[in-house]
């Protein structure tokens, strides 16, 4: 088995206390927050700007680093995951009538609302948005 280790940038997107979450067409039993893997030299936060372009069509207002995740598959892949604040929230709320090259990695978009009964990953930052705590003064650790 190949050991390797793999870098993720998302996005939490809020707007009128709801969050951005997709569902991938590789499985939408959850959703997880938009973004993706840092390509060679890449800057993490240019990372987030690219994926944000290309998969939901706006560039993003990034805010603070709030929560690493870190997490092993069974394929030996090794994933660090950098959740970064985006500040303009409002500029997703109609992303199907903007340029999008990478639609076709997100099955759908959704704005969860914390009353609703949906599983979000990473299942800490899930349950941080439905107490009310995703953005908080400190970076937050995810180990699973």
């Amino acid at each position: 088995m190949e050991k390797k280790t793999i870098i993720k940038v998302r996005a939490i997107i809020l707007h009128q206390g709801k969050l951005l979450a997709v569902r991938h067409p590789h499985d939408t039993s959850f959703a997880a927050l938009p973004g993706g893997h840092l390509e060679w030299s890449e800057d993490i936060q240019e990372c987030l700007s690219r994926e944000m372009i290309e998969e939901l069509g706006a560039k993003p207002d990034i805010g603070k680093l709030l929560y690493i995740n870190n997490y092993t598959q069974s394929d030996g892949k090794q994933y660090i995951e950098f959740f970064f604040e985006v500040k303009n929230g409002k500029d997703y709320l109609d992303t199907g009538k903007l340029a999008r090259s990478h639609a076709h990695e997100i099955a759908e978009i959704v704005w969860v609302s914390p009353a609703d009964d949906m599983r979000i990953l990473p299942k800490n930052l899930g349950e941080d948005f439905k107490a009310g705590k995703i953005i908080l003064d400190e970076v937050r650790f995810i180990k699973n």
